[in-house]
């Protein structure tokens, strides 16, 4: 994902088609910190750091070496229940939150921000500490879209407007849209700073109160988000942060009888689990953003250099980590063998290692255990019969670290072709006419991205609008902006995150009905 951001230190696409150093990329860094101090690895409730209530903790690994960082609390029922209090009484009738100015919450948001800029270079290197993606990646990718989504949500809080509404007779009609109330969100691990930002923001900035569960892969940016938003001035209880598994402390929020709305960022499993602990308790609003398996449509009349070096973006960016990575790459029949050529010329020069080495564009997959599925299902590709073109196997003996991988000739009922690998994989498939590849592009039970690379307008909107998929990109790849909503069709989620549409789900409209006295005649 953040493909403007990331492009703007890593590269610019040169005519060669391959990535060119910008001549102010990693001179213009600042030195990471690559050993970050850990300042808070408890648990956040009511504006205190305390230990869970049973005392359990667990490692977080650094993915780069293998080595543990330090210990976390394990968060659990009776932690979910603590948390969930302190929201509660946080979002009461009378309390400071709730009294507070529309325009102050906006303030508190840019605060945050502020903080967030202030302390940059400690917060990317700690992301790139426990999650693993490249320094240079964390610094301006990350960073920059984080603190525009506080900024943009900030600037949302006191615009969050009803409307008044003639109805039939005398009467005032108007509408509120007021907050929803305890949240409890639950985020993923491939880019902990900025699915925190996305949820956590969009919750305040409409008045809510929040219980968020941290991926217990990466816990230790988003804690040190909390201390700042107390810092910030944000009162107690309105923002609670836990760390801890999903079967306990995920399954404990999702069911909480006195959590309003759930938020969940992650695997379609487990949304659909999400979806069933909230319908059997009260009936919780429910956003979804789940897996994909994006369709990419390479036409013959491309550019295509470009759409090389896009397509090798779109799927390895962030270790192919990426839920709207471009995995099944369709392409036209007459260029197939020059794509893979030109592709496989490009994933031969792709940097792999140290994550602080700003030359490395790929660093290590999150954990051992990502690590050892992505292997898995590159065996299964070379079971099943796909071509492997390059890649395949482990780089080197230490640390989570995939060679980039590409395999050709690959059907649609092939394992790779189905399943999300969430790694470093491409795969390469042929088809030959434009109505074909349409229908077997929507042949998945997912639709959270897409794109087409031609020069056809009329084929690249006859694709666009064919295909079924929350985001599609003509001539480009992962192209985000705060302001754009993003969510997925079918299997890929419910609901929308980013700009102003992320807003209805933290909302509920009332509808206010007065009734206007006459004057006597």
């Amino acid at each position: 994902m953040l493909r403007v951001a990331a492009n703007r230190l890593l590269s610019t696409v040169g005519r060669s088609g391959h990535l060119a150093r910008c001549s102010s990329s990693s001179a213009a860094l600042p030195q990471p910190q690559t050993s970050p101090d850990i300042h808070f690895n408890k648990l956040f409730i009511n504006n205190e750091w305390c230990d869970a209530v049973s005392g359990k903790t667990f490692p977080t690994i650094n993915p780069a070496t293998e080595e543990k960082i330090c210990d976390v609390a394990e968060a659990d029922k009776a932690d979910v229940d603590k948390a969930v209090e302190a929201a509660s009484a946080a979002f009461a009738l009378g309390s400071p939150w709730r009294t507070c100015n529309a325009s102050h919450r906006g303030f508190l948001l840019n605060k945050l921000a502020d903080l967030i800029e202030r302390d940059r270079v400690y917060l990317a290197s700690l992301e790139t500490f426990d999650n693993g993606k490249p320094y240079s990646a964390s610094f301006t990718a990350d960073l920059d879209f984080t603190i525009k989504c506080y900024r943009y949500y900030a600037g949302w809080a006191d615009k969050i407007e009803g409307k008044t509404i003639p109805i039939e007779g005398d009467f005032l009609c108007y509408t509120r849209r007021e907050p929803v109330g305890v949240c409890g969100q639950i985020i993923p691990w491939n880019f902990p700073l900025l699915m925190q930002a996305w949820k956590l923001a969009t919750a305040l900035a409409a008045g809510n109160t929040l219980v968020m569960k941290v991926a217990e892969q990466t816990p230790l940016t988003a804690l040190y988000i909390a201390e700042l938003t107390k810092e910030a001035g944000f009162p107690p209880g309105v923002i609670n942060i836990l760390t801890g598994y999903g079967p306990s402390a995920g399954a404990a929020i999702a069911g909480h009888m006195d959590v309003n709305k759930v938020a969940f960022t992650g695997s379609t499993e487990i949304g659909h689990l999400i979806q069933q602990a909230a319908g059997k308790s009260n009936l919780k609003r429910v956003t979804l953003e789940l897996g994909g398996k994006s369709p990419n449509i390479i036409m013959s009349d491309c550019d295509l250099e470009d759409a090389v070096e896009q397509s090798h973006f779109g799927l390895f960016f962030n270790m192919g980590q990426c839920c709207t990575a471009g995995s099944r790459t369709f392409v036209e029949d007459s260029i197939y063998d020059k794509f893979v050529e030109c592709s496989v010329e490009r994933t031969k020069k792709r940097t792999v290692g140290d994550p602080w080495n700003p030359s490395n564009e790929q660093g290590p997959q999150v954990d051992a255990e990502q690590f050892s599925k992505i292997l898995g299902l590159i065996d299964s590709g070379k079971q099943e019969g796909a071509k492997l073109l390059t890649g395949g196997q482990r780089q080197g003996d230490r640390g989570y670290f995939i060679q980039p991988t590409i395999f050709g000739e690959v059907k649609d009922d092939m394992r790779i072709a189905r399943e999300e690998i969430f790694g470093p994989v491409q795969q390469l498939l042929r088809f030959k006419k434009l109505d074909e590849v349409i229908e077997r592009a929507n042949r998945t039970n997912y639709g959270l991205a897409a794109a087409v690379f031609t020069k056809n307008i009329d084929k690249a909107l006859q694709v666009a609008h064919g295909v079924r998929a929350g985001t599609f990109w003509v001539n480009c790849y992962d192209i985000f902006d705060i302001a754009a909503p993003f969510g997925g069709f079918k299997m890929s989620g419910v609901g929308r995150e980013k700009g102003e549409e992320a807003l209805n789900a933290y909302t509920e409209t009332k509808s206010v009905i007065v009734k206007i006295p006459q004057k006597n005649s």
